[in-house]
């Protein structure tokens, strides 16, 4: 589920959280950050991952990796990626925590069957 850049803003402003599902009983994974971020700001905006990774001060591998989910976002990015669009690093962070937890309990469940 990708929510509207106008309904991310809002729930980041606010602190809310983008789901109120239980992330370790989700069968397909949770939002990626790198998903919002290409769907939500790059898309709308009109803005390139080049454009984007030279704003931030970083290579382009390290927006495209995060882009295309093939790498976690790190605090650092999340603060870059906070003061570059308006939100708040927790806003970043919480998908990808939310990811990793996903990811984590999918592992564990695998363990226990094998």
């Amino acid at each position: 589920m990708v929510l509207k850049l106008s309904e991310l803003e809002e729930r980041a402003k606010s602190g809310e959280r983008y789901s109120s599902v239980d992330i370790l009983e989700m069968e397909a994974p949770p939002v990626h950050p790198g998903e919002v971020l290409r769907e939500e700001f790059l898309k709308p905006l009109g803005l390139t991952q080049s454009q984007l990774a030279k704003e931030l001060g970083v290579s382009f591998r390290a927006v495209n990796e995060l882009v295309n989910e093939k790498r976690e976002l790190s605090p650092e990015m999340a603060i870059r990626l906070a003061k570059r669009f308006g939100t708040s690093p927790q806003f970043w962070l919480g998908f990808q925590m939310d990811y990793n937890l996903w990811k984590a309990a999918k592992r564990l469940k695998l363990a226990e069957i094998g």
